[in-house]
């Protein structure tokens, strides 16, 4: 049997009394337990997430174009940024998980982190409303979205572009190893440029692994004053 909600908890997040527990209880259980979990809710929150943050993009960054929008949009709904405000909410002591998940540190998972607010969101939305998700979301994320002032660039794209640029090879990607159980898994991936470089990296997902080789890389290209 899981531990309860802590419903005490759960209103200091969301900013208001919840109305269907069962909802928020499904948001915060990981498939772990055997239980109904929050997958479905989770791929709720991620759209209604992302409509609210391109609503607000849009509405903020008149001159900005599609292009620019997306990358911001980008930034701002990736799992990195999900999991950081999780982990601000201390949100990942609410979730439920089986023994297992639970001794292989599924509770310090930026991946479930970021699974989890996102199925918030979900039952904030179906409980609450399309304004209440909003609300939470402008509350969260609202600071991040009006202080970028350039739009913020990936590093695989910066990569990309600077091998364009030299007239170079693109960048090639490669799994170089993958530990871990599957709820927690670690990604260590290679990234190389034809002959000249390489570096490696380690993430939570094998989009985080290559994201940080391209950033390791970049910073030797750049030491290299190529």
């Amino acid at each position: 049997m899981s531990d309860p909600l802590d419903t005490g908890a759960l209103a200091g997040i969301i900013g208001c009394a919840p109305g269907d527990l069962a909802l928020y209880d499904q948001a915060l259980t990981h498939g772990s337990t055997g239980r109904a979990d929050y997958q479905r809710l989770e791929f709720l929150g991620d759209r209604v997430l992302g409509l609210v943050i391109a609503s607000e993009l849009y509405t903020r960054f008149p001159a900005a174009a599609e292009g620019e929008l997306s990358s911001r949009l980008h930034a701002l709904a990736s799992g990195e940024t999900c999991a950081a405000i999780a982990r601000r909410l201390d949100l990942s002591a609410l979730v439920r998980f089986g023994p297992q998940a639970r001794n292989d540190g599924g509770r310090h998972s930026d991946n479930i982190a970021a699974d989890a607010i996102e199925a918030l969101i979900g039952a904030l939305y179906l409980d609450q409303g399309a304004g209440a998700a909003r609300a939470f979301i402008l509350t969260h994320w609202g600071a991040m979205i009006e202080g970028q002032q350039a739009a913020p660039k990936h590093p695989k794209a910066a990569l990309q572009e600077w091998a364009l640029a030299r007239k170079r090879r693109p960048p090639e990607y490669e799994i170089v190893a993958r530990e871990g159980p599957d709820h927690a898994p670690r990604f260590r991936v290679a990234v190389s440029i034809g002959k000249l470089a390489r570096a490696e990296a380690e993430g939570a997902s094998k989009q985080a692994a290559e994201k940080a080789a391209a950033t390791a890389l970049l910073a030797e290209l750049e030491g290299m004053k190529l």
